[in-house]
């Protein structure tokens, strides 16, 4: 098992910036591809970015990127999430998540592991 816990949520202006944290512990974390996935109100969950377990590459949703940054500690367990430029249309829960794959099962949401959710606000 892998547990997850984010960090770094909250309400910031439009335009403003955040820094998502994801704490893992269980097993070895740099074995697992990394990522978030958000949900906003009254939509699907949706994947934002994901990471390989060596850093080396990254993916981005066509709506954050060049606004958001994913990257890894593997010293520390951690992936985190830098969101630069926020729009309200950023407004979601956002989720950790981990895989022992890079592939296709995070576009499918089918990962092995979720995080609880951290709340990001972004006012207009």
């Amino acid at each position: 098992q892998v547990q997850l816990v984010e960090s770094g949520g909250g309400l910031v202006q439009a335009g403003g910036s955040l820094r998502l944290s994801c704490a893992a512990s269980g097993r070895t974390f740099r074995n697992y591809a990394m990522g978030w996935f958000r949900r906003a109100p009254g939509k699907e969950r949706e994947f934002v970015a994901n990471i390989r377990w060596d850093g080396g590459a990254t993916r981005y949703a066509d709506s954050v990127k060049g606004r958001f940054t994913i990257s890894r500690d593997n010293a520390k367990n951690t992936v985190y999430l830098q969101m630069n430029s926020l729009e309200p249309e950023d407004t979601a829960v956002y989720y950790c998540a981990a895989d022992v794959g890079y592939g296709s099962r995070w576009f499918d949401a089918a990962v092995d592991y979720w995080g609880q959710g951290t709340q990001v606000t972004v006012s207009s």
